[in-house]
């Protein structure tokens, strides 16, 4: 490095000529500027790190692409958000257990095709729960179970009975056991307010009855659920076994329609049947509810609920089972109901209606319905009388 003190001030008075590799000095000697070691060492230092830097990043990009990609396929698999209480989930066999008093007799609400219905109280938060367990020895209970589960996984009604968990596992002995935990409807099944019958330890109780306006309501709910499974559902669903047994009752008397084990999804806009379910199991439904054509081998289909639905309110208004022994030969509820159209529907309608309305117990019962002049309740009959004889009809 040149000096700039003593002889090298003044730059016409010293020749540096043949010095290539000298620096700095004075600006008259044209010299480059010198660059000190530490500086190296920074402008290294430098390089280096910006060097490290890149590479980190071009490290970490990927990887965080990775990890999101990662991410947002497992999201994807995720199952949809179901009907099932998110607080309440997939429940053991031992809490079902202790629940239902071990299963007792005395807990024992109500026994299905496929399985039996217990009262149970659930220990961790004292919610009153009804717990269908699944006979799985008797054939078609596991597919019952699945279709259920499925049926109902992705519905939301007022009129829809709400499943809260299931539990699939294993009983003491080392069986499969398989239970889904219904809401618990406080007033039981439409079967036992149409059709009561007492059993010894229930002798006490007072007879339950359903007046006109509890009967008309009950079918407005069962028909507002009907319409959302099968024009409001993304899949709609075709319950196949629509009676009173299935029909349950909170304690406002609301209707809820359950037991989905027989559910078929309707596949295909263009198509009112399900796509490739003709029945490996006979009737699809039961005896008395189920439409003509499903005896001979035909697909389900909306027309065959609404075949269902009409026997039912045929049923509620007159009191008599699509089986009752009243019907042989030739005569069914359908026919029995038709014959009698319009004339003779105060013949045919059920007698606790009709004391009902001569007694008139009920103060909040419009008065025109008491007096035996006004044709009104008379002509509310034969529209519900006539709605119940066209969807039952045996021509689809």
């Amino acid at each position: 490095m040149l000096p700039r003190e003593g002889i090298f001030k003044n730059a016409t008075a010293t020749s540096i000529i043949g010095n290539d590799e000298l620096c700095g000095g004075l600006p008259a000697f044209h010299l480059p500027k010198c660059i000190s070691k530490s500086s190296k060492r920074r402008k290294i230092h430098v390089f280096v790190s910006s060097a490290c830097a890149t590479f980190v990043i071009l490290g970490i990009v990927p990887v965080m692409v990775f990890l999101y990609l990662r991410w947002l396929k497992k999201k994807v698999k995720e199952p949809i958000s179901t009907s099932m209480d998110d607080s309440c989930p997939n429940i053991s066999y031992r809490a079902l257990l202790k629940a239902t008093d071990d299963f007792s007799s005395m807990n024992l609400i109500g026994v299905g095709n496929f399985g039996s219905i217990y009262k149970g109280i659930l220990e961790e938060n004292s919610t009153t729960v009804a717990v269908k367990v699944l006979h799985l020895v008797h054939r078609g209970a596991l597919k019952s179970f699945l279709a259920e589960c499925e049926a109902l996984k992705n519905v939301r009604h007022r009129n829809l009975l709400k499943i809260l968990t299931v539990c699939s596992g294993v009983d003491h002995q080392q069986n499969d056991f398989k239970a889904l935990v219904y809401e618990y409807m406080e007033n039981g099944s439409l079967e036992r307010w149409l059709h009561p019958n007492p059993t010894p330890s229930h002798k006490n109780e007072p007879t339950r009855t359903l007046n006109f306006f509890q009967r008309i309501n009950i079918a407005i709910d069962v028909a507002s659920a009907l319409d959302y499974l099968h024009h409001q559902c993304h899949i709609p669903i075709i319950h196949c076994d629509l009676k009173p047994s299935n029909i349950l009752l909170d304690a406002e008397m609301v209707a809820h329609v359950g037991d989905f084990g027989l559910a078929k999804f309707l596949l295909g806009s263009s198509s009112d049947t399900v796509a490739n379910q003709t029945s490996s199991m006979g009737i699809r439904g039961t005896i008395g509810y189920a439409p003509p054509e499903y005896t001979m081998g035909c697909k389900v289909s909306r027309e065959g609920d609404i075949y269902n639905y009409g026997i039912l309110l045929l049923e509620m208004f007159t009191g008599l089972s699509p089986t009752d022994d009243t019907f042989g030969d030739n005569l069914t509820l359908h026919s029995f109901v038709a014959e009698a159209l319009p004339e003779r529907v105060l013949e045919i309608t059920d007698r606790i209606p009709l004391q009902e309305r001569e007694n008139h117990p009920n103060p909040s019962c419009p008065r025109h319905w008491l007096s035996e002049s006004d044709g009104r309740f008379q002509e509310c009959l034969v529209t519900v009388y006539n709605i119940g004889v066209v969807c039952s009809d045996d021509v689809p």
